[in-house]
């Protein structure tokens, strides 16, 4: 090979180390083992030729907010980022829900008794927003004088995250939660969920306040037209550098890139292991090797006549709907799930693109995007468990569904290799794992391989579509392989 660069994978960590190194005058090829480009970004049409699914991600709530997507400029690109009504909301048994607005003011309002405890909650993380996602999207490794404010305000968060799980019905578990009612719990542990693990721990404290603030902020919005919209421009910005793609293209071997100076790896450890074979030393081998995924995401993607019937109304303005009732029965079911346990009332995550983006709908025609926690690689067929789960908030939800596909959680890697058993976070989200994955190296994306990066979510900052891994990873070759210390310029029409 004659190029400078290759990069493995081409989901947005893959493809945010392209975009970098390419603007940084270097000769990049990308090799994807699917036939298309965009990893967790990817769309298809499942059921008819005007109706494009989400395969994984649907909202992105980082991609409004992380520094790579900030220079990036989608917006500037011609990707509309579309908040909804309600930025996230979480259903009750009873029928009540919680309601996260993108304005503050209105979320204190609505959630009444506990409006105070929430604002107080989060006012101060959107006072410092920028300087707390800046360092949560960081490589982890050292903080400069300008975060300290903001990252002394995160050490607060554990404090909050401990009592997401408290015990059911306990008179103290609200008063230390500083709620007085039921909903504000419940809405915390959704977003606390994402962390798709134990609850509580103070890793699922962390991702509840970054994604819970966010949501008051910049949003958790939806790209108009899919969740691909982003890896098209992503990938248009790589060939304007003269970047080139390879589609079915299954990199097996690392030798394959003998000659070349940097190979970037938009892979799981495990890929690593395999591509590597026994050129890996000892030691870093044995550390990828006890290397731990999650739970398990199964998924279902539905085509339905009309919006979802919600119980409760306002659940269908929300952009994205937890269901798992209150916050001790999430804590339960989320507990059960990292234990390997199943469970017919898994935690859900659900998406009605169409609330967000009518176009998405046509000819009466919708897409329903929604998946449940489940144990790692769980073989069981999820539409069933997800259409009943559905049906207990929105009564005739089953009378609207025309077509279904589901991924069992045991079969995801086969559309994503990264997502080991259906872990989509590319690793399991403990405390440890959270700021050493995938090894407790200063520079983890760097291996003892000579020119050989990690750019996946399973190096730091960690899951979500932010690019940050792979912009990480880009500038740890940039220095170690090519000696340049400053990044090339992100925005739009600049080299």
């Amino acid at each position: 090979m004659t190029s400078d660069v290759a990069v493995v994978g081409t989901g947005p960590n893959g493809l945010a180390a392209a975009v970098t190194m390419a603007r940084a005058g270097l000769s990049v090829e990308l090799y994807e083992a699917a036939g298309t480009i965009g990893g967790g970004l990817r769309g298809e049409a499942f059921f008819d030729s005007g109706i494009r699914h989400d395969v994984c991600s649907a909202v992105h709530p980082m991609a409004a907010a992380s520094p790579f997507f900030r220079e990036f400029q989608l917006p500037e690109r011609g990707v509309e980022l579309l908040n909804p009504p309600v930025a996230y909301a979480h259903a009750l048994d009873d029928g009540r829900a919680g309601l996260a607005y993108g304005d503050l003011d209105t979320t204190c309002e609505v959630l009444g008794k506990d409006g105070p405890a929430w604002r107080r909650l989060m006012a101060p993380l959107l006072e410092h927003s920028t300087g707390l996602v800046d360092f949560f999207m960081s490589g982890q490794r050292s903080v400069p004088r300008d975060l300290l404010a903001p990252l002394l305000l995160a050490a607060r968060l554990p404090a909050h995250g401990t009592r997401l799980g408290s015990r059911a019905g306990s008179p103290g578990s609200r008063l230390l939660g500083g709620f007085r009612e039921d909903v504000a719990p419940a809405l915390l542990a959704g977003v606390a969920a994402h962390a798709v693990g134990k609850l509580p721990s103070l890793a699922s404290a962390s991702v509840a306040m970054l994604l819970g603030h966010l949501a008051h902020g910049p949003g958790w919005p939806l790209p108009r037209g899919g969740s691909e919209r982003i890896a098209e421009v992503m990938a248009d910005d790589i060939r304007a550098h003269g970047g080139t793609f390879h589609t079915s293209a299954r990199v097996t071997d690392l030798r394959q890139f003998d000659g070349v100076r940097a190979v970037l790896l938009d892979t799981d450890p495990t890929q690593l292991l395999e591509m590597a074979g026994d050129r890996l030393p000892a030691g870093y081998a044995r550390h990828l090797r006890r290397y731990r995924y999650g739970p398990g995401a199964a998924k279902a993607d539905f085509l339905v006549s009309g919006p979802v019937p919600w119980t409760n109304p306002e659940l269908g303005r929300a952009g994205t709907v937890h269901l798992g009732g209150t916050r001790e029965a999430v804590a339960r079911q989320e507990g059960l799930t990292v234990r390997g346990e199943r469970t017919d009332e898994p935690f859900v995550l659900l998406v009605d693109p169409a609330v967000t983006d009518p176009g998405r709908a046509r000819d009466g025609k919708r897409p329903v995007w929604a998946y449940a926690h489940v144990p790692n690689g769980d073989p069981r067929d999820p539409v069933e468990l997800l259409r009943t789960r559905i049906e207990k908030y929105a009564p005739g939800f089953s009378d609207t569904v025309i077509a279904a596909r589901g991924i069992p959680a045991g079969e995801y890697e086969k559309y994503n290799a990264n997502y080991v058993g259906g872990d989509i976070g590319a690793g399991a989200m403990t405390l440890y794992q959270s700021v050493a994955r995938p090894v407790p190296y200063l520079d983890p994306h760097r291996t003892p391989l000579p020119g050989v990066f990690l750019c996946s979510a399973s190096t730091p900052p960690g899951p979500g579509v932010h690019g940050m891994s792979g912009y990480l990873a880009a500038r740890s070759a940039l220095r170690h392989r090519f000696g340049m210390r400053e990044a090339p310029s992100l925005g739009p029409g600049r080299a």
